[in-house]
């Protein structure tokens, strides 16, 4: 186990200088000067090239590349020669924009897109494998028809369409929640628990619909499957109840597929709502990093993407290691 905690961890750390790499190099060649940006409106030549120099941009790629890169093991020197600034540890660098620490930057987008995440997850998980299970137990029935037809109408609905219907019947229309506020940020603020709850019931409705569904197709045929292996027969014929068969050895068998699906969608979402958060006005890591890709902010977008990559990788070991915990058969190969 430590042997393939090493290896992964490794891995880990390889696959983030190669999204570090490819995303810095994808700036350097793109047609956005944000220098250019970062002067202001009324620029000439010669504040342009000041705002280079003050960014940095003035030296070689690899050179800036491999600057950046020291941030991460200490802090370093950053800004104009004679107007330099120490870059605490881990440094990420300054906002071309705002000249904001990006640190801080993530830090105050992270709450969002964590509320956003947490309760989608919770709500698509519980209706998605509890109704797969269900259409699975009643195959061929109208229960199983009727689970079917839905899941077959929202997941051919994505989040845009979802999310607008949603904005027009319970906020504009009907007056039943608020539009979503960019002043609540979690359940532990000052507005508290019931608030946040209404704030980001919408934007958690409108993914679950979309992945809750997908999450029903893949429990109802996975479960169906499991249903007729031999060790499920044989537990029946050994006079097992049906709920110790249904839920200890068919639900634990059956999961581990629905499992590395989870893993891999919450390291996504944590990476960034992007629709989501761009429909329902949340500055989360996804509206945080569409605004900063625009606007040419290198080190914003470079943080956001490798923190999006650090979070879908690391999802990938945890789903690896809970395997075995999950399904016996694991364990014995």
């Amino acid at each position: 186990m430590f042997g393939f905690l090493l290896r992964r961890v490794a891995g880990l750390v390889i696959l983030l200088l190669v999204v570090s790499f490819v995303t810095f190099a994808l700036f350097q060649i793109g047609p956005s000067d944000p220098a250019a940006a970062a002067c202001g409106q009324e620029c000439t030549p010669e504040r342009i090239e000041q705002a280079r120099v003050a960014l940095g941009m003035d030296k070689p790629f690899f050179v800036q590349y491999f600057a950046y890169l020291s941030g991460f093991f200490g802090p370093r020197m950053i800004g104009a020669p004679g107007a330099e600034q120490v870059c605490a540890w881990p440094c990420l660098g300054k906002s071309f924009q705002t000249n904001e620490n990006v640190t801080d930057v993530l830090a105050r987008a992270l709450p969002y897109t964590l509320s956003i995440a947490v309760g989608a997850v919770v709500l698509w998980t519980i209706v998605g494998v509890g109704l797969g299970l269900l259409a699975a137990l009643r195959k061929g029935r109208a229960t199983d028809k009727l689970i079917v037809g839905a899941a077959s109408v929202g997941v051919s609905l994505p989040i845009p369409v979802t999310g607008l219907l949603l904005l027009l019947v319970f906020v504009s229309t009907l007056h039943w929640l608020p539009f979503t506020s960019n002043q609540i940020s979690s359940p532990f603020g000052p507005a508290g628990p019931a608030a946040w709850f209404l704030n980001y019931l919408l934007p958690w409705v409108a993914i679950a619909v979309l992945f809750s569904a997908q999450y029903i197709r893949i429990t109802r045929n996975n479960m169906i499957e499991t249903f007729g292996e031999d060790f499920m027969r044989t537990a029946r014929a050994k006079g097992l109840g049906r709920r110790e068969i249904v839920f200890r050895h068919g639900v634990r068998a059956g999961i581990t597929p629905i499992v590395t699906m989870l893993g891999l969608d919450i390291g996504a979402l944590l990476g960034g709502a992007v629709l989501t958060e761009q429909i329902f006005s949340v500055p989360g890591l996804g509206f945080t990093a569409v605004h900063a890709a625009v606007a040419g902010d290198l080190p914003v977008t470079m943080a956001i993407t490798m923190l999006a990559a650090f979070f879908i990788i690391t999802a990938n070991v945890v789903v690896d290691l809970a395997y075995a915990g999950i399904d016996p058969r694991v364990r014995v190969s």
